[in-house]
């Protein structure tokens, strides 16, 4: 098959065909991960639901396909530290389709914590971490919001981190860290209260005074491993502290630069929503014929396919824009709110067309729909993106 071939057979949802700016050997690796998806993770994903953990040795599978450091993701842009903006939006898009928590613990590894680095870090950090963060060697998160700070962060970060000597003591907590239990190295945000700045460390994970305790009970994202996390006279050396985050403007760029990477979950959650009731309609009877076969539930399958295509095209032009070195905060929030108000419908239209089946994680809706509740809230809620686009169209903060 050539190119266009495969994508016909890998995304038939995308109707505007955004995927055709996909190289041939980055739509190869795509083949090679949903196949990877369907016969390593896909039996396990129900199991791992209910029972709230992630599938670490299924994934490695995944991990094991390249997806940040394929020689084939660098053909002609060799000096590269990061996979083209399209291939990281279809990398996102595929493991969402499949699984949401799949895309987040990807995103946090590769966008949050990988982007932190790059952003913030030295040369010789970038160096040293860049190639083990790459290649899964090191396992990485994101710690920033806290348990009494998340939309108000900015100027609430109660984590501490004072200098003595050469060594810095952090103190503190972080809250909803996806990842923080098994990572090798958590970038940690602190205020500097002698000097009110944010600064950022690379603390390993097994530092003495850090304590992760999982988050259990979760409706939505169950098998991501959130963690809160105590930091208690945490001492890390300033070698480990990133030179280039010193104020919340550092950590915005880094926000709004990864945003897009939710907004392309967002995308492949339509699309794995739309998978799973077409998987179930067709083979649903009732009233002696296939429920396909209804008016009222092709009109529901046809408006989460727009929401899917709809989601697509805002990932595709956001994934066009960074391209081009366009990282912006306004248009990142505009399209990860629009998107996820979508999903809510699109979930729920899933749901619908399941009936009573649809509230069961066996038919993979109901997964789908509580994750679009988590998606609605998490990298910037609905509200703050909301206001940063409210602030964009009137001159006027209404933050507070």
């Amino acid at each position: 098959m050539n190119k266009l071939e495969k994508l016909e057979k890998l995304y038939p949802e995308d109707l505007l065909t955004y995927s055709e700016k996909l190289t041939e050997k980055e739509v190869d690796l795509l083949v090679k991960l949903r196949e990877t998806l369907e016969t390593e993770l896909e039996p396990v994903l129900e199991e791992h639901w209910k029972n709230e953990s992630f599938p670490f040795d299924e994934f490695q599978a995944v991990m094991d396909l390249g997806l940040m450091d394929h020689p084939d993701l660098f053909e002609g842009r060799e000096n590269e530290l990061k996979v083209s903006e399209h291939f990281n939006m279809f990398r996102l898009y595929e493991l969402a389709r499949t699984d949401t928590s799949l895309a987040t613990f990807f995103a946090v590894h590769s966008g949050l914590g990988y982007t932190t680095l790059l952003q913030g870090g030295s040369p010789e950090q970038i160096d040293y971490y860049g190639p083990k963060f790459r290649s899964f060697e090191m396992q990485t998160c994101f710690a920033l919001t806290e348990p009494d700070h998340g939309s108000d962060i900015a100027g609430g970060l109660a984590t501490t981190a004072v200098r003595k000597g050469d060594q810095w003591v952090l103190n503190g907590e972080k809250r909803w860290i996806g990842g923080a239990g098994t990572a090798d190295i958590i970038p940690v945000f602190a205020r500097n209260p002698e000097t009110d700045e944010i600064l950022s460390f690379l603390v390993p994970g097994d530092a003495a005074g850090l304590k992760v305790e999982k988050i259990d009970g979760k409706i939505a994202l169950r098998l991501v491993q959130n963690g809160h996390i105590y930091l208690k006279d945490v001492e890390v050396s300033d070698e480990q502290r990133l030179p280039n985050i010193r104020s919340f403007k550092d950590v915005s760029k880094i926000l709004y630069t990864t945003r897009a990477d939710v907004t392309h979950i967002t995308s492949g959650t339509h699309a794995g929503s739309l998978k799973s009731a077409l998987n179930y309609t067709k083979e649903r009877e009732q009233f002696g014929r296939s429920i396909t076969k209804f008016q009222l539930v092709q009109e529901k399958l046809a408006r989460m396919e727009a929401n899917t295509v709809t989601g697509l095209g805002l990932s595709d032009r956001l994934a066009t824009l960074q391209s081009r070195g366009k990282f912006a905060e306004v248009p990142a929030s505009l399209a990860k709110m629009q998107n996820a108000r979508l999903l809510r419908e699109t979930a729920a239209l899933g749901r619908e067309v399941c009936g009573g089946n649809g509230i069961t994680v066996e038919h993979q809706v109901a997964k789908f729909f509580g994750d679009a509740e988590a998606i609605y809230s998490y990298e910037g809620t609905h509200e703050i993106n909301s206001l940063i686009i409210g602030r964009h169209l009137t001159g006027v903060g209404a933050f507070i």
